[in-house]
């Protein structure tokens, strides 16, 4: 096969039809009724997401083949709403969403009440501008798609949780003894911007699970164990991943304050500005709905 296929984005741009074939082939996405051309788009929009502007073909096809690109295309044609690879995904992952549902809840009707919630959100029962819309979208294939369903689930215990206690009036709060904190002072100095355009960037790009994993142990206080049972891994594998993306995210937010123009010294500089500093709504960043999850609070203490 020769010739070029257009990959839609500014960083894919065209690559050898014969590299997008074999990403293709190596999809099943034809198994689950996905076109070579669609498939392409998908690979397109995602590759451009993450990959910088100035990346080459060679980049982009590499970047491509990284990707979980099997789970990738059975996700995206349940998105499209292809009855067969809904067919394949209840096969496949019906049972281990119930299971990881039950490891959140550690009740089964609640379980199966979740997981059912879940599937609603995944096929697409809501609208928005009369177009039906569905979370699958947004998986990239980053990472595994069971991976990134259990923080999905994850996700929606918590909206769960926090919908629950928002009905819990002021003043029950505060004849239980509530405490409320007096409101951050303002910043005294405004952080250089492209520090806020590089960390905004870089939390924006994060993985699903690498989101879960830094707002639960570092917003929400939840601990290695906890995480770790929530997502159905073992804790050290927890504590690795932890300080893999901690690290990462230092690399990634060095590397954009680099490409905005700025001296490797004076990015080190401003790389140890206070959080608070940094005009950047990290809760809400990193809770972006994307059908992730990013908070993961106890429902009964």
């Amino acid at each position: 096969m020769s010739g070029t296929v257009q990959m839609p984005g500014s960083v894919a741009g065209r690559i050898r039809a014969s590299a997008a074939a074999d990403l293709y082939q190596h999809s099943h996405a034809a198994d689950v009724g996905l076109s070579e051309q669609e498939f392409a788009r998908i690979l397109g929009e995602i590759a451009t997401k993450h990959l910088p502007a100035g990346a080459k073909e060679s980049d982009a096809v590499g970047f491509c083949r990284g990707l979980r690109l099997e789970e990738l295309a059975l996700a995206r044609a349940c998105a499209a709403g292809h009855e067969r690879a809904w067919e394949l995904f209840l096969t496949r992952y019906r049972e281990k969403l119930y299971d990881a549902a039950r490891s959140i809840t550690r009740e089964d009707s609640s379980a199966r009440e979740l997981a059912d919630s879940l599937y609603a959100d995944l096929y697409g029962t809501e609208t928005r501008e009369g177009r039906r819309t569905c979370k699958l979208n947004y998986y990239t294939g980053r990472g595994s798609l069971e991976g990134w369903l259990r923080a999905t689930l994850a996700q929606e215990h918590v909206n769960r949780y926090r919908r629950r206690h928002r009905d819990v009036s002021l003043e029950e709060k505060t004849e239980a003894g509530a405490q409320f904190a007096a409101a951050d002072p303002p910043p005294r100095q405004a952080p250089d911007p492209r520090l806020v355009e590089a960390t905004d960037a870089v939390l924006a790009a994060l993985a699903a699970e690498e989101r879960f994993i830094l707002a639960s142990y570092h917003l929400d206080g939840r601990t290695l164990a906890e995480i770790a049972r929530t997502l159905g891994v073992h804790e050290s594998t927890i504590s690795r991943k932890l300080e893999k993306v901690a690290r990462a995210v230092r690399e990634r937010i060095m590397d954009e304050l680099l490409r905005r123009g700025m001296s490797r010294r004076q990015a080190e500089e401003a790389l140890v500005t206070d959080v608070r500093d940094v005009a950047v709504d990290v809760t809400a960043r990193l809770a972006q709905k994307d059908g992730t999850s990013a908070f993961y609070r106890k429902s009964s203490d």
